[in-house]
C-alpha cells in the first residue's frame, strides 16, 4: 500500500506522480493538492487528506477553553504587575 518513489524536480518546479501512485491513490489531472512542511521534509497529500489530518490531530482539543485560560492568566498577570 505505501512505496517509496524516485521523482526529479522538472523545470518550472514540476514533479511528476508515478502512473502507478496516480492510478492507486485515483489522482486525475486537477486534482487539489497540498505540500505539508514538516521539520524533516515535505508531504505531498490530497486537499481532503489534509482535513482528515487536521480533523484527527485536533480531536478532543478544548480550543476555545485553552484561549480562555490562556487570556485569563494573561489579564490577571497583568492586574497583578
Amino acid at each position: 500500500m505505501s512505496g517509496t518513489y524516485a521523482v526529479v524536480l522538472g523545470d518550472r518546479g514540476r514533479l511528476v506522480v508515478p502512473a502507478e501512485l496516480r492510478e492507486r491513490m485515483q489522482l486525475k489531472a486537477g486534482t487539489p493538492l497540498a505540500l505539508v512542511e514538516t521539520p524533516r521534509g515535505f508531504l505531498v497529500m490530497t486537499r481532503n487528506e489534509l482535513k482528515r489530518l487536521v480533523r484527527e490531530e485536533l480531536a478532543g482539543a478544548d480550543l476555545v477553553d485553552e484561549l480562555l485560560t490562556e487570556r485569563r492568566a494573561a489579564a490577571a498577570a497583568e492586574d497583578a504587575g
